[in-house]
């Protein structure tokens, strides 16, 4: 049995992280495929969610921004922005629920 150095990590231990180390796998059969493929796509989706949470979040805040701009900004943008400012954090907070639910 060869030594091993103490330095190098052993690259083939598999941690907390195994489902990772399970979708880089070659399946074996048609079915393990099909089932990796709808965890990745899975996993995608929720990925692409949390960054419209994200950019929702980030949208609220510039019209909160434009709503508080006072007179540079035109009372109608101002006003539509205050209900999007309103509006969006809610938004934001169901597709985080959602996610949750299904996650």
């Amino acid at each position: 049995m060869p030594k091993r150095n103490p330095a190098k990590p052993d690259l083939r231990l598999v941690s907390a992280e195994a489902e990772i180390y399970d979708l880089m796998r070659t399946p074996t059969t048609t079915a393990d495929r099909v089932k990796r493929l709808q965890m990745e796509a899975r996993a995608l989706a929720v990925e692409q969610v949390e960054a419209l949470e994200k950019l929702l979040l980030e949208a609220s805040a510039m019209a909160q921004e434009i709503a508080d701009g006072g007179d540079a900004y035109p009372v109608g943008a101002r006003e539509q922005a205050g209900r999007l400012a309103a509006d969006l954090p809610a938004r934001a907070r169901t597709l985080k629920a959602v996610v949750s639910r299904s996650v």
